[in-house]
């Protein structure tokens, strides 16, 4: 069974680092393309940063120079770096995969940035 966990999360002043962790199982995350989407209230959600399974990476404008997406393929885990948070980035932050044709989403973090 597939599945994506979520942690990391939390509540931080502005200028300050978050680590979330995108926890996989029932599939090998450097197999296939990873993502981290972010849905603020009353808001789309929307692609922050995504690694392929050749560890090529993207970012949303918003992010480039402040977030990294890195994979720890022996953890089966990927990870989104956070730094220098801005307000504008709370969030519930999810990880998601396409795996066998089928799209799976975790159950989502919170980040909060305070101004």
């Amino acid at each position: 069974e597939v599945q994506l966990v979520e942690s990391g999360g939390g509540l931080v002043q502005a200028g300050g680092s978050l680590r979330l962790s995108c926890a996989a199982s029932g599939f090998t995350v450097d197999e296939y393309a990873i993502g981290w989407f972010r849905q603020a209230p009353g808001k789309e959600r929307e692609l922050v940063a995504g690694i392929t399974n050749g560890g090529s990476t993207n970012y949303v404008d918003s992010v480039k120079g402040r977030f990294t997406i890195s994979m720890d393929s022996a953890g089966n885990t990927v990870y989104l770096q956070m730094n220098s948070l801005k307000p504008e980035d709370t969030a519930v932050y999810y990880c998601h995969a396409r795996v066998y044709a089928t799209n799976y989403w975790g159950q989502g973090t919170q980040v909060t940035v305070s101004s």
